[in-house]
């Protein structure tokens, strides 16, 4: 079958796009694999393959991992399963930390979006489509324009809880690095609720339209054959709007996984030990503006849990993503 003009363009077109979208990735892999003598080489090289006569040679490539080795800094440790610890706080730190806002915050809205979207969807009570708008305009709000007050927010937190904290280490309640890591805590919490707060609304409108999707004869059925309204939502309504709430997890967990500047101003700025992974990249650029391939192997690093997760899960967020643009 023979290509149309149109068709080989578009087919043109999406390479290019594939093309300018993929090569930043590629670069930067291969940037990590470089050695500080072929990052600062004149002129720059895209494969580290050069030799003296020629500009490259397969059977001449260099690749190391030294950006990696300081990324993660391995040390001897014979007290470790496996005789090594990791000393880098990418890993050890940043990583476990982001981890940990995303998958908490993605769960909370999931569970929220799911709970609201089916009231939304099933019931009518007064005010409802005003609310309605009300969620959509505040989904076109960014961030960035909300942080003065989500700080003034957090300061004000911290306050009314240290007496609480500072009768509990006169009294000897708690020990002192028990408080220190209650401190921390508290704040953990109290980011997860910022982002929760935030992406929120999206999330209730595209779960909402799942449920709209769902004909109100199932649960009517249920109800006849002697479920009650919770086992009908359980059992019934919630595995049918499985693909929503999946997406909604997951848009959640990228868009938590990659933000910056709440993580920052909030507690990267003052409690380093509480920083996300994005935070603790652009930390290393005050140490590393020379070596770009220490910078390409913590980015490197910092993307591949969020890319798997994708590939692992891409047929369900397509499939989301497209019956949710039907059934909307």
């Amino acid at each position: 079958m023979t290509l149309s003009k149109g068709n080989l363009f578009a087919n043109l077109a999406a390479i290019l796009v594939c093309f300018i979208m993929i090569f930043p990735v590629f670069s930067t892999i291969v940037l990590s694999f470089k050695q500080q003598a072929d990052v600062s080489h004149e002129p720059p090289l895209l494969f580290p393959c050069n030799t003296e006569t020629e500009d490259f040679n397969l059977t001449a490539c260099r690749f190391f991992v030294e950006g990696y080795e300081r990324i993660i800094s391995p040390k001897e440790d014979p007290d470790t399963l496996f005789g090594y610890k990791i000393d880098g706080r990418i890993i050890n730190t940043y990583l476990p930390n982001t981890v940990f806002y995303t998958i908490s915050t993605a769960l909370l809205v999931t569970m929220f979006a799911g709970l609201a979207g089916y009231v939304f969807s099933r019931y009518d009570f007064p005010g409802k489509h005003l609310i309605m708008i009300g969620i959509l305009a505040i989904t076109g709000i960014p961030l960035l324009t909300n942080l003065l007050a989500l700080f003034q927010l957090v300061v004000d937190a911290r306050k009314f809880s240290a007496p609480f904290y500072e009768a509990w280490q006169a009294s000897d309640t708690f020990s002192e690095d028990t408080i220190t890591s209650m401190r921390n805590w508290q704040d953990r919490i109290l980011l997860v609720m910022i982002y929760v707060g935030f992406f929120l609304p999206f999330s209730v409108w595209i779960v909402k339209s799942f449920f709209d999707a769902i004909p109100l004869e199932l649960e009517e059925a249920a109800y006849i054959d002697g479920a009650s309204p919770y086992q009908a939502l359980t059992q019934i309504i919630t595995p049918l709007a499985m693909p929503g709430l999946v997406a909604s997890f997951l848009l959640t967990f990228v868009g938590v996984w990659n933000e910056f500047i709440a993580n920052y101003l909030i507690v990267g700025s003052s409690k380093p030990a509480l920083r996300g992974a994005i935070v603790g990249v652009y930390d290393l650029t005050g140490n590393n503006l020379i070596n770009y391939q220490v910078l390409a192997a913590a980015c490197v690093l910092v993307m591949l849990p969020v890319v798997l997760v994708f590939l692992f899960t891409r047929r369900t967020f397509f499939n989301a993503m497209t019956e949710g643009a039907v059934k909307g």
